[in-house]
Parts: structure tokens; C-alpha cells; sequence
């Protein structure tokens, strides 16, 4: 008589075991991530161009906003409270804040240069065609004074230039005329050898 090994401790049925348990974990992040259960939650569905209140700097490209007293009264009841996550139009930096992976080369930099180009903690906010992102953020062009904030931060070298159908063409050459002086000029990202 032929004894059967009824343990799940080697052969297929562990490796089964082991894809439907991954599988599971998987599955239930990925519903965590798109439940809603996130800081976009109750994003307003009108925004107007103006000045707002940094509330707190994300990452390079990154901020969560909120109308400031000169913008509330031309902003509709369910902005007046929200804050707004909001997302620098036409660059990207590195990340710094991506769930399980390390902050990426340059990301706390251009984290620290974002915070330093706000740290008076009001911005004025100008957008263009496409105005949300597939994350449901607002995209901006942001501005202290008469600089913008996408712009600077690309000439640091601290970001590429990313343009979307939509985006201004006018901005967009202004953004990559700064994307070569920092080339050029072998700042920040640039200065790696491998790019």
C-alpha cells in the first residue's frame, strides 16, 4: 500500500496556496488604493484662478492648498473648507513619497526647494486646459510674486519637463528652455552621469 502525503508542505498545492494568498494581498491593496479612502476625498469639482494658502508641500511637485480669504468669496460653498491637492502642470520630480520604494535620487532636494519657494505660504494658481489629472488632482501653474514655481524648480534641476496635449505650448517652451540651461549647466538631476 502506497502512502499519500496529505501535507501542503511542498509540491503544487503549496505553490497554489502561496499565488491565491499573493493574490489576495494584492487585490486588497489595490481596493484600499482606489476605494476613495485618500486625500483627494471631497476635492471641490470648481476651482478658480487666485491666490490660496499652502497648507503643506507633498513633494517637488506636489502641495495641498487651500483658498485663501482674497479667492473665498469668489469660490463656490464646497471649496471655502477643502483642501485642495494640487499637482505643479507639465513637470514631474523625483518621487520622495511613493508607498514601499525609497525616496528617489533628488527627490528630498526638490522636496526642500518647493518648501522654500512657499515657505511665505500663499501662491497664486493659474491653470490651463487640463485642469485634473487622472488621480483626480487640480494641475496648476503655481506663483510666487511674478516666479513660477514649475519653472524655477526645472532650471534648479530638480525636475523634467513633462508637456501633455492641453498644456500652454508658450509654457511649455519657457519650461524647456529651462530644462537645457539646467542640462547645460549639469544641475541637480542632470549632474548624474547615466542620464
Amino acid at each position: 500500500m502506497t502512502k499519500v502525503n496529505r501535507s501542503f508542505r511542498s509540491g503544487p498545492h503549496r505553490t497554489t496556496l502561496s499565488a491565491f494568498v499573493l493574490l489576495v494581498v494584492v487585490s486588497l491593496r489595490l481596493l484600499y488604493l482606489y476605494s476613495g479612502r485618500d486625500e483627494n476625498q471631497g476635492q471641490p469639482e470648481v476651482l478658480i484662478e487666485g491666490r490660496y494658502d499652502v497648507v503643506r508641500v507633498v513633494d517637488g511637485d506636489t502641495l495641498i492648498v487651500r483658498p485663501n480669504r482674497d479667492t473665498l468669496a469668489s469660490n463656490t460653498p464646497d471649496v471655502r473648507l477643502a483642501q485642495i491637492r494640487l499637482r505643479l502642470l507639465s513637470i514631474d520630480t523625483p518621487e520622495t513619497t511613493k508607498p514601499g520604494h525609497p525616496p528617489e535620487p533628488w527627490g528630498k532636494e526638490a522636496t526642500m526647494f518647493t518648501k522654500q519657494f512657499v515657505r511665505g505660504g500663499v501662491v497664486q494658481l493659474r491653470f490651463d486646459k487640463r485642469r485634473r489629472d487622472q488621480y483626480g488632482r487640480w494641475l496648476a501653474y503655481v506663483y510666487v510674486g511674478d516666479q513660477m514655481l514649475n519653472q524655477e524648480i526645472v532650471r534648479a534641476g530638480l525636475a523634467r519637463v513633462i508637456i501633455y496635449r492641453g498644456d500652454s505650448m508658450t509654457i511649455g517652451r519657457q519650461l524647456e528652455r529651462s530644462e537645457r540651461e539646467a542640462r547645460k549647466a549639469n544641475r541637480g538631476i542632470w549632474s548624474e552621469r547615466d542620464i
